[in-house]
């Protein structure tokens, strides 16, 4: 099979995919084109054309691993250089400051489930194996935590969750929030 025929045929997918965990176009657009710059320069060493889909989505998933390291560094650097800035910007409350709250309240059995798939990257079944449990409850810990970090955004700072199922609302001040304050 040709790069060609492998991007016709999943480029989409891949795309939703991406878009799914960085929710950005511009940088999904990116590291769907660096997902198959790897592609085409490898697509020789696959053996068994029946593994292509799980082999591109592999590649993609660790095309995104890499952009969150890169952007971990830059967000190290960015907090580094808040520290110097004025005190003004030292005490804006942010989306950030309540996630950390509401992770860190959350139970152990649905934070760690939910960190090894949504922060590392680990497959559902990956996950399963490592913390010694079934698939299915594995998928109920990482649906539950979600849940309850959703719940916690509306119940902080009073975020609805709109038709289409999505949180919208505007972070509290600091003083007004449940968790942060």
């Amino acid at each position: 099979m040709t790069t060609n025929q492998v991007w016709i045929k999943y480029h989409l997918d891949l795309h939703k995919f991406i878009i799914s965990k960085v929710k950005n176009n511009m940088i999904a657009d990116d590291l769907l084109q660096d997902t198959f710059l790897k592609i085409h320069t490898k697509l020789h060493t696959l053996k068994d054309d029946s593994k292509l889909k799980s082999w591109c989505f592999s590649i993609a998933r660790n095309s995104i691993l890499n952009y969150w390291r890169e952007n971990n560094k830059t967000v190290e650097i960015a907090n580094l250089q808040n520290e110097t800035t004025s005190d003004s910007t030292k005490n804006e409350h942010t989306e950030q400051d309540c996630l950390r709250g509401i992770l860190s309240n959350l139970p152990k059995k649905y934070r760690t489930p939910l960190f090894l798939s949504d922060i590392k990257g680990l497959k559902q079944q990956e996950v399963a194996n490592q913390l010694n449990q079934t698939l299915s409850t594995t998928k109920s810990q990482i649906q539950r935590a979600r849940k309850l970090i959703a719940q916690g955004f509306m119940d902080c700072c009073g975020f609805v969750m709109n038709e289409d199922g999505n949180l919208v609302g505007e972070i509290q001040e600091k003083e007004n929030c449940k968790v942060c304050n």
